[in-house]
């Protein structure tokens, strides 16, 4: 997953300018992605090495048992967890590897992600990310994920 930050022309330049301009700017990142668009994936919140994602369920979203599907949960933790390392960074990411853990089946009315890094150096950061689903009965966690995210190397253009 190819999350591009402060680099990209109108990211803005200094990642502590302020939380207003940071979460504009990831929602208009997030909706450059068309998977993401397609899924229809909102952030919520978004700050240097944090950020929370929601997505509505739907039934085109689950698996033949009702459960929201695992590369849907999968999605949102590897996105999350870009963000979360991009972010922390500063820089264009991508993500060099992550693992998921699935903790039990996802079902409710939306899902939420939470990421986090828990380590940025100057080429890569480890983030977490924890992937809940949401319903009237409150939030139940589903998926557990690490990843490591690397920056990209600057263009020449």
């Amino acid at each position: 997953m190819e999350v591009s930050t402060w680099n990209d022309p109108g990211a803005p330049q200094d990642p502590n300018e302020g939380g207003s301009v940071l979460l504009e700017w990831g929602r208009q990142a997030l909706a450059g992605q068309p998977f993401s668009a397609l899924l229809g994936a909102a952030i919520d919140s978004l700050a240097p090495g944090a950020v929370q994602l929601q997505l509505q369920i739907t039934p085109a979203l689950t698996q033949q048992h009702g459960f929201v599907h695992g590369g849907v949960l999968s999605y949102l933790a590897d996105n999350a967890l870009a963000f979360a390392g991009g972010t922390a960074m500063g820089a264009p990411v991508v993500t060099s590897e992550f693992k998921i853990n699935f903790v039990r089946p996802a079902q409710g009315d939306r899902l939420v992600v939470r990421a986090r890094c828990t380590h940025a150096g100057r080429t890569q950061a480890v983030c977490v990310s924890e992937v809940f689903s949401v319903s009237e009965h409150g939030e139940k966690l589903c998926a557990i994920a690490q990843g490591t995210i690397a920056r990209l190397a600057a263009s020449k253009r």
